[in-house]
């Protein structure tokens, strides 16, 4: 019994490590391959969008889907910390209803 409490204690520990947030990061791409330039105390991309969609049955849940969209795209492609649409440079949003509920459609320069 004593043994079965050591693994059940070693596996709820390793649980706890492995799900503990990730340590933000920049893959160096975004410099590598765009312009940047400082624009409010943020590090942007000058001249390079990306864009995000959701469908929800209220705008804020369709928002916090197109929101997930454009931040998931944009950590997969330069790192987490880029990928923060509230930080976003010339940020554009549109919602519409339809009989399904919202749609919204976001788009925005990356920034750090």
């Amino acid at each position: 019994m004593l043994k079965l409490r050591r693994i059940i204690s070693s596996v709820c520990g390793f649980l706890v490590v492995a799900s503990a947030p990730v340590a933000a990061d920049d893959n160096g791409l975004a410099g590598t391959i765009h312009d940047l330039r400082r624009e409010s105390g943020r590090l942007c991309q000058v001249d390079h969008w990306h864009y995000g969609s959701g469908v929800g049955a209220t705008k804020k849940l369709a928002m916090a889907d197109a929101v997930g969209s454009w931040q998931s795209f944009t950590a997969l492609e330069y790192g987490s910390d880029w990928a923060r649409f509230q930080k976003a440079a010339s940020r554009n949003v549109s919602c519409s209803k339809s009989s399904d509920g919202v749609s919204c459609s976001i788009e925005g320069r990356p920034c750090r």
